[in-house]
């Protein structure tokens, strides 16, 4: 019999490698002659990465870049073990988490650090990039991570813009003469879960500007400045950002990526399980579990198990979920994607506890959900 285990990370708890670590032990301890097959996911947001890096025996390389405010951090990318593809989080950089609660300020947070990670990896030769979108501390319209790639963006008097959302009002031109060449020579696939545009109520300022900072009065400066740039990009390039799906993810960058970058935006969890060729190693397994730290009706809208359940339906092939914890109002919602829901939380765990102990349980968990399983 083989078994693959494709869960997303346990929030807080356990990251996607560990989560499968213990469901392959949980496995193992119903019965030991079972294959097991580890392919730890991610749908494309935080922890992506390394999730790739874990599936496909790949490599991180920590790089010395500038962070959202600008201060020398350590931030890594992964090499996945194909040894040619390069997977950058945007969050890695440029991310909320690099920042304290009173630092959030998408006035002047910039994506430089990112474009600094692709100069990076293209520097050592890598070509094709998957970008993860998810966590971002910035409001640039991606302007930052163009400037450290050499392009130009100055004001009336030919001087360049500092970093940030709050300046985007001042640009005059945008010079791509020294934007680095092998950007075209590059293929960029973009694993991006929302469709809200650059601009406008749904767009990158209004929906995720107050997370990042921003009072109602900076949402409507950045949402100003973010349709002037634009409407410089449009004069440029000749293509209208301005509502284009996708585009404000990551604060505009999104766009950034549309307007200058060759390649394509896909569902983030879809771009992960090619990536991992995640039909590949189901064709011949008996049986699919998948995770997550909390299922909820929200699973239903790309999550990593969603995505694993999509396929494995695809393929014919029967699939578990075992999460942390199960909102039972979802369960009709979910029933329809699973051949089985099961959480730690169950009535004999706290939620504490599966937090605290979350190894512990999940492979406790595991091994009952298997046992049961055989028995069928």
């Amino acid at each position: 019999m083989k078994v693959v285990v494709a869960p997303d990370s346990f929030k807080g708890s356990l990251t996607a490698v560990q989560a499968a670590q213990a469901m392959a032990d949980g496995i193992r301890d119903a019965d030991p002659t079972i294959e097991t097959v580890m392919l730890p996911a991610a749908d494309g947001g935080e922890g992506t990465m390394t999730s790739l890096v874990g599936a496909t025996d790949g490599t991180i390389v920590s790089v010395d870049v500038h962070d959202p405010l600008g201060r020398k951090v350590k931030a890594g990318y992964g090499i996945l073990g194909n040894q040619e593809t390069c997977i950058i989080e945007i969050a890695e950089a440029s991310g909320l988490m690099l920042l304290d609660e009173d630092e959030k300020n998408p006035l002047v947070t910039s994506t430089y650090g990112t474009g600094e990670l692709i100069v990076h990896a293209l520097n050592a030769g890598l070509r094709n990039f998957i970008i993860g979108l998810g966590g971002s501390a910035t409001n640039d319209g991606g302007a930052g991570m163009l400037q450290a790639l050499g392009m130009s963006l100055v004001d009336r008097y030919g001087v360049e813009l500092p970093s940030g959302g709050g300046v985007l009002g001042d640009l005059h031109t945008i010079d791509r003469t020294h934007f680095d060449k092998r950007i075209s020579e590059s293929n960029f696939l973009i694993a991006c879960d929302v469709e809200n545009p650059f601009v406008g109520p749904e767009g990158a300022s209004a929906v995720f500007g107050p997370q990042k900072g921003a009072s109602t009065e900076v949402v409507n400066m950045l949402d100003g400045n973010l349709t002037w740039f634009a409407d410089k990009v449009e004069e440029l390039t000749g293509i209208h950002l301005h509502l284009k799906k996708g585009a404000g993810a990551a604060g505009g960058a999104g766009g950034a990526f549309q307007a200058f970058f060759p390649g394509e935006m896909k569902q983030g969890i879809n771009v992960v399980l090619d990536a991992i060729s995640f039909d590949e190693y189901i064709a011949d397994a008996d049986l699919i579990i998948t995770g997550e730290g909390k299922t909820d009706s929200q699973t239903l809208s790309g999550k990593t198990p969603f995505g694993v359940a999509k396929v494995a339906q695809r393929k014919g092939k029967p699939v578990i979920l075992i999460s942390g914890a199960l909102i039972e109002e979802s369960r009709g919602l979910l029933a329809p994607m699973f051949n089985e829901l099961h959480a730690i939380t169950d009535g004999t765990v706290s939620s504490q506890e599966s937090i605290e102990y979350a190894s512990h349980y999940l492979r406790a968990k595991t091994k009952l959900v298997m046992e049961k399983y055989l028995t069928y």
